[in-house]
């Protein structure tokens, strides 16, 4: 942008990069004054185990960008946790300040407390102030205090400086210890505090500009102000109601059990379930009860007046007995046809239903036509 003419200092273009600025007032890009740079921002993360602080993972592991709300600037990550390293993790959008807080000159202080498994006395842990080596790699001054023990576990706070990677986890290991938990508590004067598992939170402006002033003091400051998840619904725990008691049920007597109930019960149990016939494919087959029903139904009661004949409209020809021919014929259009003359249809007597092929219907005679100016005898 300089070689290109664009930067001006005091209205006067620069030609050179080798300009020492001692603020950014009175420099433009392009004629435009440079805003004035943002403050840094500092937040603290309850980082969970079982991710990894990296952008992305080529394996397709999960991150803690995964878990981070949407709405954050750019953060990167102070330092490193290892996946099964939990607890605070700093993440700032300004990386001179992710600098001063990782260099081991500035002598920040990291706090973690371990659970280990394994036989250790606090005098092997006071060797660890002097420092150690390890595989060629030397480890700086260590305050290692013994907690407490719960069986054959132990509870270790260990207070450095430096921060290699893995020194904590290689050190408790070097002294014949087995770490199953790591928990970082705190980093510089900056606490996990009671920061939820997963929750990030912003540290207020003045603490991180009171950090930048003296970077060695330790504890102190505001409690974080919590970031809200706005892609995650966070609900309180719901109370379940309880269910309704069900009513005691009264002591019932004895039942007598005798010989027929016995084979009435018996005889229950083999039987064979009664199917419902089913409309369309089930014949109707009709009982005597059925029967007399329809006869008492279909008789007209006393004191009612006889049903009127009903006058056939042309095209409708119903059938009637002919004592000429001895058969129903159909009744010539226009007739009205008497209740003696129309021809009754008999219902068609159901077969019961048996298992296997139908039979075959037995073979009807032949229809003989004959002439209308015979009579029959």
């Amino acid at each position: 942008m300089i070689a290109e003419g664009r930067v001006a200092l005091d209205g006067v273009v620069l030609d050179t990069p080798a300009t020492i600025l001692q603020s950014l007032t009175g420099v433009t890009v392009d004629g435009e004054p440079i805003a004035a740079p943002a403050a840094a921002r500092l937040f603290l993360y309850h980082k969970p185990p079982g991710l990894l602080v990296t952008e992305r993972d080529p394996a397709g592991r999960q991150t803690i960008y995964d878990q981070l709300p949407d709405d954050l600037p750019r953060l990167v990550p102070v330092g490193r946790l290892d996946l099964n390293t939990e607890g605070l993790l700093l993440m700032t959008t300004d990386g001179e300040l992710k600098r001063q807080l990782e260099l081991p000159a500035t002598g920040v202080e990291r706090a973690y407390r371990a659970r280990a498994y394994g036989p250790i006395t606090q005098e092997q842990l006071e060797e660890l102030i002097h420092g150690v080596e390890i595989e060629g790699i030397r480890y700086g001054s260590i305050n290692a205090n013994l907690e407490r023990r719960t069986g054959a576990n132990v509870w270790i706070e260990m207070i450095l400086t430096e921060g290699k990677n893995r020194e904590v986890r290689r050190v408790l290991e070097y002294l014949g210890l087995k770490v199953s938990r790591l928990i970082r508590t705190r980093y510089g004067p900056f606490l996990l505090g009671d920061l939820a598992v997963g929750e990030i939170g912003e540290v207020k402006q003045h603490d991180v500009v009171s950090f930048r002033k003296d970077p060695t003091r330790k504890g102190g400051g505001e409690a974080p102000k919590l970031v809200e998840k706005p892609r995650r619904e966070q609900r309180g725990p719901q109370q379940i109601p309880s269910a309704p008691k069900a009513p005691t049920p009264k002591p019932q007597p004895a039942r007598r059990i005798t010989k027929t109930s016995a084979n009435r019960a018996d005889k229950a149990a083999f039987a064979e379930p009664t199917r419902q016939a089913q409309p369309g494919r089930d014949p109707v087959v009709l009982t005597k009860a059925t029967k007399v029903k329809r006869f008492y139904d279909a008789k007209p009661k006393a004191g009612t007046e006889p049903v009127a004949p009903r006058a056939i409209a042309p095209g409708q020809r119903p059938k009637v007995f002919s004592p000429e021919l001895g058969r129903n014929v159909r009744a010539k259009p226009g007739r009205t046809a008497t209740p003696t003359e129309t021809a009754e249809r008999k219902p068609a007597k159901a077969t019961p239903r048996t298992a296997g092929k139908a039979r075959a219907a037995p073979s009807k005679p032949a229809r003989v036509k004959i002439h209308k100016s015979r009579t029959r005898k």
